[in-house]
């Protein structure tokens, strides 16, 4: 009997708490915006390692392995009738386990085991004693999340009935009861971040989005997709994709820094890091306005590279041992010649003598076409010198055998004699005709 009035007393009090919620903290399906953290304009010169921070302590995911402790409720009591600080009272796991830690508190005060499914932390004292005035808190923390909230109900012990009940003061509920009579102090938040189980995994993604230059937040290109399971998709142009990258152990450290090496000036445009962590009501965004610079250039250096003499021309206190390392001086390495190095000198000395010799084959060959067509030459003349001459073919021109120029010498002559010898030496000579056959046959007749 006194259990079944113990059980419809509960219920009426679960009843009459249901209208009471706690108004701060997420009350339903976080929205699907995010809000921008942080906007920051960063340059760095082309070619160098480029890391874009992006990091948050409340997206570091790890397994629960204290057997799903990860969120707990406990109510304190402060400021009572002996005063003091504030003392715990009760806790409770989401596992179901509940402590008290007074003695005489064991049995008289009450938490619902299902609390963590329904959502109703509220504290039931069975019978209420003069020592019980103060104000509670409800302590709701989320260890995963990095989530803490906390109601506040202020207790009143009265011995008139009449006065009994419960009113809003502005910051806070007031309920008084009547000495010995059960209290019911009301904490409900039925968010579905202190209810559901299971679902960090599932809900935990960041995704890294890039702007080129020009080009509006709602058409950006999307780079990277990470999701707490270890599932990573990359997206973006060909020439980026391959130079960005995210750390292997981003949720275990809450690190999403982006990495892009080596830069260059194609990168240039508005990054922007989404972290969502939908179980948590996280939806935060980092805007990078990001600059490629050019590189700088390398100062000169103050050493020679051939022997480490300094500008001045005085040699360094270890000029003479090059085994003493300087400020900046420059150090020569010779690096041994591989054998790939090697039979290439080899391919270009056969193939210079290769071409030697086919130059050497080609002089002997026309040198010996050469010598046979004189050899030939030689022959033909020979023959010929071997044939009957017909010397009658030839004539011969008394007039072509002297050719004399005539030239009008005008002297004077002292007499006739002289004259006529100047004419016949200066006439021509008259055409005599031989017979060459007529010749031939005197000298036979001989």
């Amino acid at each position: 009997m006194e259990l079944r009035a113990r059980v419809l007393l509960w219920k009426l009090l679960l009843l009459q708490s249901s209208s009471v919620l706690l108004s701060s903290g997420p009350a339903g399906p976080a929205t699907p915006g995010s809000s921008v953290v942080s906007e920051s304009a960063v340059s760095w010169a082309a070619g160098a390692r480029a890391v874009l921070r992006c990091q948050s302590p409340r997206m570091v995911w790890t397994q629960d392995r204290l057997h799903d402790r990860q969120r707990v409720v406990h109510w304190d009591l402060s400021g009572g009738p002996a005063g003091g600080p504030a003392r715990r009272l009760v806790d409770m796991y989401s596992a179901g386990e509940q402590r008290v830690y007074e003695p005489r508190d064991s049995g008289r005060l009450l938490l619902t085991p299902s609390a963590f499914q329904d959502g109703n932390f509220s504290l039931l004292i069975r019978a209420v004693e003069d020592t019980d005035e103060g104000l509670y808190t409800c302590n709701l923390h989320h260890h995963y999340c990095h989530l803490y909230e906390s109601l506040a109900v202020r207790l009143e012990v009265t011995d008139d009935p009449r006065a009994a009940g419960a009113h809003w003061d502005g910051e806070k509920e007031v309920l008084a009861v009547e000495r010995g009579a059960p209290a019911l102090l009301t904490c409900v938040n039925r968010a579905h971040v202190w209810t559901d189980r299971h679902l960090e995994e599932a809900q935990q993604v960041v995704h890294w989005d890039r702007q080129p230059p020009g080009v509006p937040h709602d058409r950006a290109d999307r780079l990277l997709d990470l999701y707490a399971s270890g599932e990573r998709r990359a997206y973006g142009p060909p020439f980026l994709r391959e130079r960005v990258a995210v750390g292997a152990d981003a949720f275990a450290r809450g690190d999403f820094s982006l990495r892009i090496d080596p830069l260059e000036p194609a990168d240039e445009g508005t990054y922007s890091c989404h972290l969502h962590h939908h179980y948590c009501g996280l939806h935060e965004r980092r805007v990078f306005h990001l600059k490629v610079t050019e590189p700088a250039a390398r100062p000169p250096p103050r050493d020679s590279p051939g022997n480490g003499s300094s500008h001045s021309g005085a040699p360094g206190p270890g000029a003479g041992d090059p085994t003493l390392t300087r400020g900046r001086s420059v150090i020569n390495v010779i690096v041994p010649e591989g054998r790939a190095h090697f039979f290439q000198q080899l391919g270009y000395v056969l193939a210079t003598l290769l071409l030697f010799i086919l130059l050497l084959i080609t002089v002997i060959l026309a040198t010996r076409q050469r010598r046979r067509g004189g050899y030939e030459y030689s022959d033909k003349k020979s023959k010929s010198k071997g044939k009957d001459v017909n010397m009658v073919e030839f004539a011969v021109a008394a007039g072509d055998q002297a050719l004399y120029r005539r030239e009008d010498i005008r002297l004077g002559y002292k007499n006739n004699l002289l004259k006529e010898r100047v004419e016949l030496s200066h006439s021509p000579l008259p055409a005599k005709s031989i017979d060459l056959d007529k010749e031939f046959r005197k000298e036979y007749c001989k």
